[in-house]
């Protein structure tokens, strides 16, 4: 028994003279709200702190600009580099699908170090009210994932399993789903839970190293279940490249947390 994939029109509006696809609306949505949502936690505190919301308003640019760059330069690099050393010409054709978020990660990271250093914005306060608010986006993308019928899982006889279009006969985990729920839906609730404790809010780097240590556990947990990328398969014939690049991330989050406790306790 099998789900047949639902008939989804991947193009959500086509005006003719141009067509707009459910993943670029689930770009610019989750930007939208992800940017609303880290101007609120800017307000949770102290007035007198940076970033304010103001602050908030600066770096949304930055930040897209980090998403945009590095999750193109990091699936360049780490899914596909051999194809784009014989083709450097596409590297630039994003609309033709590639996106790394490990890659995101840093770009995001990169702006954040330097917004941080030109607005003397403090880092690490920037940095849990901007994490906080990613799985927001993470969710959006995951599901527009699975609407374009891509990134689905490994066979499964499971009666959830679902066929999809471009991936065969057999049925198949809808890993697009599983992620939409722990990297979009369990995370968000984890770093906005934490936001809105004062203790952790007065230990900046807790919420973001929180978000680096979750986002590598269920990506490592989700990749269990989704099939690898058909130009790499299966690194040392046991895992993904998807979960080699959450294990330093988990180890950066999990020193983030540790640092802003420990720096919190020295201060005191």
């Amino acid at each position: 028994m099998a789900i047949t994939f639902p008939k989804i029109n991947p193009i959500a509006l086509d005006l003719g003279f141009v067509q707009i696809h459910w993943y670029a609306l689930a770009y610019v949505v989750g930007f939208l709200l992800a940017w609303r949502g880290a101007v609120y936690l800017s307000r949770l505190h102290d007035v007198n702190k940076r970033p304010t919301a103001e602050d908030i308003d600066d770096f949304i640019s930055w930040a897209i600009l980090g998403v945009l760059l590095g999750g193109r330069v990091g699936y360049v690099l780490f899914y596909n580099l051999p194809v784009y050393l014989e083709h450097p010409e596409n590297i630039i054709k994003v609309w033709q699908g590639g996106m790394a978020f490990h890659g995101g990660v840093l770009g995001v990271m990169l702006a954040l170090f330097l917004f941080s250093h030109f607005k003397k914005v403090p880092l690490l306060r920037l940095a849990d009210i901007s994490t906080a608010v990613i799985p927001i986006g993470l969710f959006l993308g995951r599901i527009a994932n699975f609407v374009n019928g891509e990134l689905y899982g490994r066979i499964t006889d499971e009666p959830w399993g679902i066929v999809f279009p471009r991936g065969g006969p057999e049925p198949r985990h809808p890993s697009q789903l599983y992620e939409a729920w722990l990297e979009g839906a369990v995370l968000l609730a984890i770093t906005l839970g934490l936001s809105h404790i004062k203790g952790v809010r007065d230990r900046p780097g807790i919420v973001s190293g929180a978000f680096l240590f979750f986002y590598g556990l269920f990506r490592i947990i989700a990749e269990c279940f989704r099939e690898p990328d058909v130009q790499l398969g299966f690194l040392f014939e046991a895992v993904t490249m998807g979960q080699i690049l959450s294990v330093p991330m988990m180890m950066v989050g999990a020193g983030l947390m540790g640092y802003a406790v420990w720096r919190k306790r020295r201060v005191l």
